[in-house]
């Protein structure tokens, strides 16, 4: 399956690609999608018996990962990857935010935690029990006790619905997989393991607000207070009673205790 960021090249310099005009012509959702390698050559009218030509490539621009999916021997590869490397993503997803990937837990935190820190944990707990709420009564009582408290508490998976079906419909299922694959490679389960399983759900709920920071869109819920804790070094957890900031080396705990929160309407 052809993957988000996806194009092809003649080998003589010239390459090809669907912009965000050929995109939403296409359907960011469609079956076969715009990263599709067949179809990127039939837009540029390459003639079907001709396409076995070109060489086809696709590029993660997060965290500037090249591969040649099928590369024609003789071409310059590496003239594809300068290519790519170069090019304006404005131009593929306007509202894509290509910019590094933070990991939390090595940024240097802040020395103590103040009013104002607590202020946007107190305001991500109460976006983070909305989300929750709405969830659950979407589904309904019956749902949630057929499949187990367990699901029933994964709060986290519950925020990666909320924004991926944001996404989904803005940009498209493959950009929104690349984004949160992405991040989950290169941050998530270190973060998850270096805080614990046992406050997994809610870490991942964290993990998945700040995947939302890279699609620039309106989306149903404000995730900005996780986002901000994320890249001042700070990660929220709850065990169900209390809430904690981890930050630095080993996620050190820096704060705990109990939070009084209130439910965000969207």
């Amino acid at each position: 399956m052809c993957q988000f960021f996806s194009f092809v090249g003649d080998g003589h310099g010239s390459f090809r690609y669907h912009d965000w005009e050929d995109r939403q012509r296409i359907g960011v959702n469609s079956d076969p999608g715009p990263d599709s390698h067949t179809g990127i050559p039939t837009t540029a009218r390459v003639p079907a018996e001709r396409q076995f030509l070109w060489s086809k490539y696709e590029y993660q621009p997060l965290t500037r990962e090249f591969t040649i999916d099928n590369g024609v021997e003789e071409h310059d590869h590496e003239a594809a990857r300068n290519w790519v490397e170069a090019l304006d993503f404005r131009k593929v997803i306007p509202t894509l935010k290509v910019k590094p990937i933070l990991h939390p837990l090595k940024i240097v935190p802040p020395r103590s935690i103040t009013k104002k820190h607590l202020e946007m944990l107190e305001d991500w707990a109460s976006v983070r029990a909305s989300v929750g709420d709405s969830v659950w009564a979407s589904v309904g009582d019956s749902v949630w006790d057929s499949v187990g408290d367990s699901v029933g508490a994964s709060v986290g998976d519950s925020v990666w619905d909320s924004v991926w079906a944001s996404v989904w419909a803005s940009v498209g299922d493959s950009v929104w997989a690349s984004v949160g694959d992405s991040v989950r490679a290169s941050v998530g389960a270190s973060v998850w393991a270096s805080v614990g399983d046992s406050v997994g759900a809610s870490v991942r709920a964290s993990v998945w607000a700040y995947c939302s920071s890279f699609v620039d869109i309106e989306y149903q819920y404000d995730f900005s207070s996780a986002i901000k804790l994320w890249e001042l070094g700070l990660v929220p957890s709850y065990d169900e009673k209390v809430w904690r900031l981890h930050g630095g080396k080993g996620a050190k705990i820096l704060w705990e205790g109990t939070l009084t929160t209130k439910e965000k309407r969207p």
